[in-house]
């Protein structure tokens, strides 16, 4: 196998997730009061920040000491003659050296959007002109947190939703798309969508849109990378969604192809608890993998196809997160509207190794829309716990960021007033700065507070 580079982003990147997820394991808690798990007390007596104290501006309320800014907005003119597009979603933060750091943003852009200015290159057209969808770069001073310089980064593409940073310095931005022509909400569109594409956070302008086919067509949501393999593993929203994985004949070189897998749990075809609690919170499951064919799938029947061969169902997998606890490689994934009140699941899939298995366990299930509703975007704090940005759909949005310490208890970061969702949540790669979107009109935001380490 191809060893992974041993670059000085990589080592940033393994750095700041292994300490994060040696935060979150060192509680050795593996039951959790949650969906009915017992309540065991990490010993931390950790319970919040407090309150939230209300926003002036109506916008974002947050606790006592933490602030934020705004570092860019829908409309704001960039450096390549375009303006800042609308629906921004998730987003990943790299340390560039020389005092920089890098936001590469989404934007779940549909063709019918305004993209912004003028696409120049891309991957798909819809009646000769680039459809809207793509990312935006912002290039940051590491101290101050000013823009130096935003601009697109990558066109062409539609309903960019998540993805998730490489080791190698790089973003996986994912179309939940899976359309083209002749397909559903296909008309005029040159191309079949619903690919992964790469954008290095050292891009300075439009990328070559390069869609990664062998890692699957389906309505994509996150990837998130294994840094010890190389092996991507793949969310996908929907409600009878399986999670995957990716085996890249070169780890680190993705547009070379590799084998697509899905997710098979021991005993359990079924993760969701919809109809009954067959997944407890705390309990391990033997996990196996069984490959995939045909994965340009376009009938979009890929996950059906998977389902057919073993693979368990999951609940809209949304946001993932990658980390090491225990000198195991671990993968958090956000499952939207799993869970017996359908409110919301994080499962936490632990990679073998030494010819031992991977499992599968549910780490939280939320039971009150006090906890979470609706999680989505997911990443992990440098204390450790896992922050979760809410995307519900209520009368009234009241969307949240929660965090969830390492015994499962959740609590209130922020409440976003906006009527709008939150996305994106990353933080920059000295842990003190959690930055994120309000998905449209497009914010994204700088949270500064005293974070616990």
């Amino acid at each position: 196998m191809t060893q992974l580079i041993n670059t000085p982003d990589r080592r940033r990147f393994l750095g700041a997730t292994a300490t994060a997820f040696a935060a979150l394991a060192a509680s050795g808690c593996m039951s959790r009061g949650a969906g009915g798990g017992a309540k065991v007390a990490s010993g931390d007596g950790f319970a919040g920040y407090g309150a939230l104290t209300p926003d002036p501006a109506g916008f974002l309320d947050l606790p006592q000491g933490f602030s934020y800014r705004v570092l860019s907005r829908l409309g704001d003119a960039m450096d390549d003659g375009g303006t800042v597009p609308d629906r921004a979603d998730g987003m990943g933060c790299f340390d560039l050296g020389n005092g920089e750091i890098v936001l590469v943003r989404n934007h779940e852009l549909q063709p019918q959007h305004d993209a912004g200015g003028v696409i120049a290159k891309g991957y798909g057209k819809k009646d000769g002109v680039f459809v809207s969808g793509g990312t935006t770069t912002l290039v940051l001073d590491a101290q101050t947190l000013a823009v130096k310089r935003q601009f697109r980064s990558l066109g062409g593409t539609i309903r960019n939703c998540s993805g998730g940073v490489t080791p190698w310095g790089s973003w996986l931005t994912c179309e939940e798309a899976p359309t083209g022509p002749g397909q559903p909400r296909g008309d005029g569109l040159e191309q079949d969508h619903g690919w992964v594409f790469e954008v290095p956070a050292a891009a300075r302008g439009l990328v070559d849109a390069v869609p990664l086919k062998a890692m699957g067509r389906f309505n994509h949501e996150a990837a998130v990378v294994d840094p010890a393999t190389g092996v991507v593993y793949l969310t996908e929203d929907r409600d009878d969604s399986v999670l995957y994985r990716f085996l890249p004949k070169a780890p680190g070189r993705l547009a070379e192809g590799g084998r697509l897998q899905a997710m098979v749990v021991e005993g359990l075809a079924d993760t969701r608890n919809w109809k009954s609690a067959a997944m407890p919170v705390g309990k391990p499951f033997r996990v196996s993998w069984v490959d995939l064919d045909y994965v340009e799938a376009p009938k979009d029947d890929l996950r059906q196809r998977a389902a057919a061969k073993g693979a368990a169902l999951v609940a809209r997998g949304e946001g993932l997160h990658m980390g090491v606890g225990r000198g195991q490689s671990e993968v958090f994934a956000c499952c939207t509207s799993g869970g017996a009140k359908e409110l919301g699941q994080i499962l936490k899939l632990t990679v073998g190794g030494a010819g031992q298995p991977d499992m599968v366990e549910l780490f939280f299930e939320s039971e009150s829309t006090d906890q979470f509703n609706y999680g989505d975007n997911l990443t992990v704090a440098p204390s450790g716990h896992l922050i979760v940005c809410e995307d519900q759909y209520t009368a009234v949005q009241e969307n949240h960021i929660r965090g969830i310490t390492p015994d499962g208890r959740a609590y209130t970061i922020a409440l976003l007033r906006a009527q709008t969702e939150l996305a994106g949540g990353c933080f920059s790669p000295d842990g003190k700065v959690l930055f994120v979107n309000a998905y449209g009109p497009t914010a994204t935001l700088a949270i500064t507070g005293p974070w616990i380490a």
